[in-house]
């Protein structure tokens, strides 16, 4: 296609989008959401120059978040099996590719498929942990990667979370000059614990068993020192921006795929502490953090109390993309871009989550909440802002009258989305 003049203008004021999804990080692990365990200053920069999103919520496990996240659809419309995502689906990469986005992804694919499946996804470029290879201890050091259909194995020292992103920052110098969306997908910080390139130990550092997650170590010693990692690396990607001139016109979101492992637990300001729950349908298990930062473009220093949903980025990426969704395309997300410029909105009522990740260990179960009260398909209903473990079960006759319509009105939404299914 030829591209007139207009044409081309209205390509170069595109934004760029850089959207970083965590691994295995709840809200909690975060400075400027209260933590006093780990060290983040580059994320609370962020959350203090553009929002902070306070009610963020993923799917309890990495593959019903991922395939959320990436389609705007909840899970009982189009997830399949853990660790796969259908490469028939369509995928924000998809929608912004075909508008004139160049789009690169790095860091965790774990979605199955061949060396062509990120490709199929929508992305142009790719260096990818566990694609066609199941390699739970080769995502740190020594790494084992796909690199646009290649694959290459590291052996003197490499740190993987290190790789990832100078291969986006080399992507962005490339494509400086042409709108661009990069997806990092970090493979931080999920354990392994393990020392990063700025501990002590880590040239010295050996895995104890190397075999599958069961045999990893649990040991959180050195969750902090992946926790600092990662926030460097957001901050380099960030100053990247400054470097090239393009942060006025470069969002960038960051958020977690799903609660922390089970194994860590963080101390809050306030004296709390709080044990990540990755896996359970409570707070604990779903609550991830948000912050969007544009340079120039969105007001300092908001903090958002709305809801925000997993299926809410696709047509949020979209919205800020300036990306119409095609005729037919369904998605159960609505975009949060608006609130982000302090634009008229109507801020979600509820959210709907769909978990039935296909692992044994994990029931199957459906529920809507808002930031008060939560309901289960099978009748459970929870106080889950006094509650956020549910440990008490309540029923009608607990309820006030205005709480009663409140619940009556989850059921239906539970109702109509089961027929939809």
């Amino acid at each position: 296609m030829a591209y007139n003049q207009e044409n081309l203008q209205a390509k170069e004021n595109k934004p760029n989008i850089i959207l970083i999804l965590a691994d295995d990080l709840g809200f909690e692990t975060i400075g400027c959401y209260g933590n006093a365990s780990y060290q983040t200053p580059r994320i609370d920069n962020l959350a203090e120059k553009g929002v902070k999103f306070n009610h963020c919520y993923a799917q309890p496990l990495c593959t019903p978040s991922r395939v959320k996240f990436m389609t705007g659809k909840y899970n009982f419309r189009n997830y399949e099996q853990f660790g796969y995502l259908n490469t028939n689906e369509t995928t924000f990469a998809h929608l912004l590719k075909a508008d004139g986005y160049a789009t690169c992804i790095a860091g965790k694919w774990q979605l199955k498929g061949d060396e062509f499946a990120p490709f199929k996804a929508g992305f142009d470029e790719y260096l990818l942990w566990q694609i066609t290879f199941t390699s739970y201890n080769e995502r740190y050091k020594n790494p084992r990667v796909l690199e646009n259909g290649k694959m290459k194995k590291f052996n003197n020292g490499e740190y993987g979370p290190r790789m990832f992103a100078d291969f986006i920052m080399d992507f962005m110098e490339r494509k400086k000059d042409e709108p661009f969306l990069v997806y990092y997908p970090m493979v931080l910080a999920h354990r392994p614990f393990v020392p990063s390139p700025d501990s002590k130990n880590y040239d010295s550092f050996k895995i104890a068993n190397s075999g599958g997650s069961k045999d990893a170590i649990t040991d959180t010693t050195y969750f902090k020192d992946e926790v600092a990692y990662m926030d460097k690396l957001i901050g380099e990607l960030v100053d990247k921006t400054k470097e090239l001139g393009i942060s006025d016109n470069t969002l960038i979101l960051f958020t977690g795929d799903n609660g922390t492992g089970k194994e860590v637990v963080s101390k809050m300001k306030d004296g709390n502490k709080i044990k990540g729950m990755k896996g359970a349908t409570c707070k604990y298990g779903r609550h991830v953090p948000l912050v969007a930062y544009w340079d120039g473009k969105i007001e300092e220093g908001q903090v958002n109390d709305n809801l925000i949903d997993f299926s809410d980025f696709l047509p949020t990426l979209c919205d800020v993309a300036g990306v119409e969704l095609p005729n037919g395309f369904m998605t159960d997300g609505y975009s949060f871009y608006p609130q982000m410029k302090n634009e008229d909105y109507k801020a979600r009522d509820w959210v709907f989550s769909h978990f039935d990740c296909g692992k044994e260990k994990y029931p199957k179960r459906r529920m809507v909440h808002n930031k008060e009260w939560k309901l289960y398909e099978n009748g459970d209903i929870f106080h889950i802002s006094e509650d956020p473990l549910e440990e008490n079960v309540l029923s009608l006759d607990d309820l006030n009258g205005n709480e009663k319509k409140l619940i009556s009105t989850f059921k239906e939404v539970l109702s109509q989305l089961k027929s939809d299914q």
